[in-house]
């Protein structure tokens, strides 16, 4: 091989070098860079996790807040239910009571014809039972129909037996003390007299 031949041999292989070099410089560069954004990237997802995080729990503290408000606010309405509950019976009531002190009222005027006040007083207190009947009525409370009824111990207390001719056994021969039921439901029992059967019957 000729001086000159080898001289540009060598310089080939330097160029080649220089390009090798400038090869791998770049491929390092270009993995550095790659780690660095996959770092950056890592570093923003973990802080935007951080901060979803925080709003959700925000949310969720903001949400028993809520609730537990919520549940204040129901038990002092039923603890307000509860204490004013008949509140709108009494009102009723009270109607009633102004017409039976109205009727007392004209049976207590001194002078006059006594049965004139007698029938006031009479119509004064008739005019009352109707009011309460009439309320009554209004609130769902109705009344048992006992007599001539057979006997019923979920809706009558019998308080004697009695020997009846007209009455089959085991029905209702006198009602001391009208039942009553609030819509579903025995209110009060109605107190009864039940027949024993006839007389004769009876004594055999």
């Amino acid at each position: 091989m000729t001086e000159k031949k080898k001289v540009e041999a060598e310089i080939v292989e330097e160029e080649q070098e220089e390009v090798q070099e400038e090869v791998t410089d770049s491929a390092e560069e270009q993995e550095e860079t790659t780690e660095a954004a996959t770092e950056e990237e890592e570093q923003t997802s973990v802080e935007t996790l951080s901060q979803e995080l925080e709003e959700t729990r925000t949310k969720m503290l903001r949400i028993a807040a809520d609730a537990e408000n919520f549940k204040k606010r129901m038990e002092r309405d039923k603890a307000k239910l509860l204490k004013y509950a008949g509140e709108n019976i009494l009102r009723e009531l009270l109607t009633s009571v102004d017409n039976l002190d109205r009727a007392l009222e004209q049976g207590a005027v001194e002078g006059g014809d006594p049965a004139q006040k007698l029938e006031a007083l009479l119509a004064g207190v008739e005019l009352t039972k109707k009011g309460l009947h009439t309320m009554l009525e209004r609130f769902e409370v109705t009344p048992l129909d006992a007599l001539g009824q057979p006997f019923n111990p979920d809706e009558m207390d019998a308080l004697t037996m009695e020997a009846s001719e007209e009455i089959p056994a085991n029905h209702v021969v006198t009602e001391f003390a009208k039942g009553y039921t609030f819509k579903d439901r025995v209110l009060r029992h109605a107190q009864v007299v039940v027949s024993s059967g006839p007389a004769e019957k009876k004594e055999e």
